[in-house]
């Protein structure tokens, strides 16, 4: 699969080293690969999509820290943890939809303070570094196969040549690997079950069309790429026989924030009777927000809209609204295929005992 997110490593140890990225600006053109150990240059590849899904991003915000900390010249650990903790509290702030961008964050400020509470911890600030690699090094492999096995539940609600809609962009691109939408389909692929993708092509920025159509049919998978405002239609011919969606981040009631168009798209799934699933690890459930209605939703500029296709499209002076993310009701949603099983409603007891 594709090595969306990495370190790279500048010797023969991890450290020093630098966040290696994909610019996913510049598909499908080119695949262009991005490294930094710059926070700044690290902040704005996560808010211009350079990086973009939430499972990607929570990896990318965890490199992202550990390499614009490991020059610091912090000579004591409670200096580094102080040096850590401001650099992360600014990254937190680069899109505030997707969930695992602060759980990436949080989860290696708390390991970092674990190393240096312990009892036989060591005093040594390289050492507290080391253990902020290791951390983040374990949320990637903690990825990869948290994507497999999304895969690996969600290929048993999909059957030999079947049809599947996707919108956005939950693949290889936006995880660490296999992805979460698309892992279903990859495992489907490897078995020999010859799925074909219908991918939403995802305005304004394209990510179906530029993104998933790209790595689909690198991954040698049939897909077609529509608008999406052709997707009723083609449910109302037969030719869509289920809808797998990624999310940004899902509430403790089940309703799940996805790429802008998602709602509409499980409408319309209600509408025809097709089976309507969201994928994604468990780290992208929210239990802190009891519905949808408390997932704070980006809003991306106005030039997304004004000149999404290289030249202008709107005239001057006409109002824009630019919501990134909308979020689909639990009641539309059939189920969400986790990395520990298929949750099914009543999602406020299922994601309850997930937990447990």
């Amino acid at each position: 699969m594709l090595d969306t997110v990495r370190w790279r490593s500048d010797g023969d140890t991890p450290l020093p080293g630098k966040l290696r990225m994909i610019d996913q600006t510049q598909l499908p053109e080119a695949c262009v690969f991005m490294e930094t150990d710059q926070l700044d240059e690290i902040y704005d590849a996560i808010k211009r999509l350079v990086v973009r899904g939430a499972p990607a991003i929570g990896i990318a915000a965890a490199f992202g820290l550990t390499a614009a900390v490991q020059d610091s010249d912090a000579k004591t650990t409670a200096a580094l943890l102080d040096t850590i903790q401001s650099k992360a509290d600014h990254l937190a702030t680069a899109r505030p939809t997707a969930v695992n961008l602060a759980w990436a964050l949080n989860r290696c400020i708390s390991a970092c303070r674990k190393h240096v509470d312990a009892p036989d911890s060591s005093d040594s600030v390289d050492a507290l570094k080391d253990r902020l690699w290791q951390e983040a090094d374990a949320i990637l492999r903690e990825d990869i196969e948290m994507c497999r096995r999304i895969g690996e539940f969600g290929v048993e609600l999909l059957s030999p040549g079947c049809s599947v809609l996707t919108h956005c962009n939950a693949g290889a691109l936006a995880t660490g690997d296999f992805g979460t939408a698309l892992s279903p389909i990859y495992v489907a692929s490897e078995r020999g079950m010859s799925p074909h993708v219908y991918a939403d092509e995802t305005r304004p920025l394209l990510q179906g069309s530029r993104l998933t159509a790209w790595e689909l049919q690198r991954g040698n998978v049939d897909v077609t790429t529509i608008c999406d405002n052709m997707a009723g239609q083609l449910m109302r011919e037969g030719k869509i026989d289920i809808v797998i969606v990624g999310a940004d981040r899902i509430a403790a009631n089940g309703d799940a924030a996805n790429k802008i168009g998602t709602y509409s798209v499980a409408v319309l799934a209600q509408y025809h009777d097709i089976p309507f699933f969201v994928a994604a690890p468990y780290s992208t459930i929210d239990r802190s927000i009891a519905s949808g209605d408390g997932i704070p939703i980006e809003q991306r500029a106005a030039e997304e809209i004004s000149h999404g296709f290289g030249r202008k499209t709107v005239p001057d002076g006409v109002d824009i609204y630019n919501p990134a993310f909308d979020v689909t009701p639990a009641e539309l949603i059939h189920g969400i295929i986790t990395d520990r099983g298929i949750l099914r409603p009543p999602y406020t007891q299922s994601i309850a005992a997930l937990f447990e």
